[in-house]
């Protein structure tokens, strides 16, 4: 079972860590169902800078499971997007970031999460991607990155960033496929209600 680490902060974009939350859920959910003596592919969970409840965009409150140094360790070490002005100043989660990202098989980023993977120099001599309004302000910000526009994820195999938003759910598909199989990412996707994208 791999551990999905789903980083979580005040004005976080809703769908950017609600989507990838799901789309692993879904796909534990689905191999429990339908494979009972297999073991859930995924065990998600949020992790938050301390304990207190977060207030992503929009006013929506939201628990964290874990706090900075009490969760288990991540395979895979998700960062969403969202109003990330505060967070890149933290130098708490600088070293937290450093720390989960040296030990995970997988680092992936929604949206303007990819800024915090800069901070980092995680995405130096690589390909990535943001939200679209936010492309120029990357590029400004990682000059060792070759940032592309119009695509929904780049995966550089370790790392991989994704557009904003509905991006993420993509982007999570197709993390689904490389860790278990096509199979099951469609089969998420379908149970999802949602189409599979190449």
């Amino acid at each position: 079972m791999l551990n999905v680490a789903i980083f979580i902060y005040d004005e976080v974009e809703v769908l950017d860590f609600a989507g990838p939350f799901e789309v692993f859920n879904t796909a534990s959910r689905l191999v429990r169902r339908e494979r009972p003596p297999e073991e859930a592919p995924f065990r998600v969970f949020t992790v938050a800078e301390g304990g207190a409840p977060v207030r992503a965009r929009g006013g929506l409150v939201v628990l964290p499971e874990f706090a900075f140094g009490a969760h288990p360790r991540p395979d895979v070490l998700l960062v969403p997007g969202g109003v990330v002005d505060a967070e890149l100043r933290k130098p708490a989660v600088e070293t937290w970031l450093h720390a989960q990202a040296a030990g995970a098989q997988i680092v992936a980023s929604v949206c303007t999460g990819a800024f915090l993977l800069a901070k980092i120099g995680l995405l130096d001599g690589l390909r990535a991607t943001t939200h679209w309004e936010d492309i120029a302000d990357l590029r400004r910000m990682a000059t060792a990155t070759r940032v592309e526009e119009n695509m929904r994820w780049i995966d550089e195999g370790r790392v991989v960033t994704s557009a904003g938003i509905s991006a993420g759910i993509d982007m999570s598909l197709h993390l689904v496929g490389r860790f278990v199989s096509r199979d099951l990412a469609v089969s998420t996707a379908r149970q999802m209600v949602y189409a599979v994208r190449d």
